[in-house]
């Protein structure tokens, strides 16, 4: 069944702001995006009443949820500081008279860190992020295979696609299907090769451009992390977008990440950006399990000559120098390329082959650091 924009905007025409008005006409609305049964947009107000409206955000989003036909509702709250603004009045004496301002309608603050908002997954003994400073790099493709490395080694895994705006694992895993819901309307991840695997590519098309605020980004993948029903997993790994920015910051807020794998290539630039990486998961507080040489040299399949194209042992010398693991060197490799693109990662399909090999003992190498995690849950 299919959900129309003006479905969205009768159920949010019942929904009141703090001054009463109908959100409709409030002109507080993103464009709204309706389609195949997902339901996208942000409310967009000033910072000085943000707080007032976190509850009618939850309102606008439980009247789109009741929609019949929607699977999947992401609506975010993005608020901003208008230019020149200055910075919200306190609050006025208990016998001013009148009607206090919406900015006043908050509850009591405490000087709680953002860590505080954290909660563990149920279900998850352990969360570990993959991360690159720049894009380009393999990340998507290391993170699945470290996935199905850790897989084969026991391990009941999962992977979330947090690169909102480059979702690569639909296709490197050849899943075209769409994700239902339980009871509970929680989605069910899609289960391939063993992993337990959910992305915001599930949930658009292909060729959709993600034109999001960080606000908006925010509120997928909590969504995803917090509204999927992952069952019980030993890791669940994470594939995050390139960079140091909302996405990696809402994850170590909101979950208390396990670790981090920092992925590069040997070159100078790509090791420059891994340390900006490195050095923000190690500003909120996020252990760094370990840097991966990925491209770290071509080997030609014809003549067995080598060629260190970006350069090679960057990435273990910036491991050794920043005195964190040097998890391992992945090849730049045609077989490797070919299988990701075809749906098929290469430790599924060359599960003997010397890639696999790698990837495993990759896995290995953080799966020994998650030991004691693993175990307590």
């Amino acid at each position: 069944m299919s959900v129309t924009q003006q479905q969205v905007l009768d159920a949010l025409a019942r929904v009141k702001s703090p001054r009463g008005v109908a959100l409709t006409n409030a002109n507080v609305l993103s464009p709204i995006v309706a389609n195949d049964g997902k339901v996208f947009f942000s409310i967009n107000v000033d910072a000085a009443e943000a707080r007032a409206w976190e509850s009618v955000r939850a309102e606008a989003e439980a009247a789109v949820r009741a929609i019949p036909g929607v699977t999947v509702a992401m609506i975010a709250l993005t608020a901003e500081r208008k230019a020149g603004a200055a910075a919200p009045p306190p609050p006025p004496h208990r016998h001013a008279h009148g009607v206090a301002p919406v900015s006043s309608h908050r509850p009591p603050q405490s000087p709680a860190s953002p860590m505080s908002k954290q909660s563990e997954i149920p279900g998850i003994a352990a969360v570990i992020a993959v991360a690159s400073g720049k894009g380009g790099v393999g990340k998507s493709t290391t993170a699945l295979n470290l996935a199905l490395g850790l897989r084969d080694l026991g391990l009941r895994v999962g992977l979330l696609d947090a690169d909102i705006y480059g979702p690569s694992v639909p296709r490197l895993t050849g899943i075209r299907e769409k994700p239902l819901l339980n009871d509970d309307k929680k989605m069910i991840p899609i289960q391939r090769f063993g992993l337990a695997i959910m992305s915001i590519g599930f949930l658009v098309e292909e060729d959709t451009a993600m034109i999001w605020r960080g606000p908006m980004v925010m509120s997928a993948i909590t969504q995803m992390l917090r509204d999927v029903a992952w069952g019980t997993l030993d890791i669940l790994v994470v594939d995050m977008p390139p960079g140091t920015g909302d996405a990696q910051l809402t994850l170590a807020q909101n979950v208390p990440l396990k670790g981090a794998v920092i992925i590069s290539t040997p070159q100078d630039l790509s090791l420059i950006d891994a340390r900006r990486g490195l050095a923000m998961f190690k500003k909120v507080n996020v252990p760094v399990l370990g840097i991966v040489e990925n491209m770290s040299y071509f080997q030609c399949p014809h003549c067995g000559t080598r060629s260190d194209i970006f350069g090679h042992g960057g990435a273990r010398h910036e491991a050794e120098r920043l005195g964190v693991p040097f998890l391992g060197e992945i090849p730049l490799h045609m077989s490797i390329r070919a299988m990701s693109d075809s749906g098929t990662p290469v430790v599924e399909s060359e599960p003997d082959g010397p890639y696999a090999a790698i990837y495993r003992a990759i896995g290995a190498k953080v799966r020994d650091q998650l030991q004691g995690v693993i175990a307590a849950a």
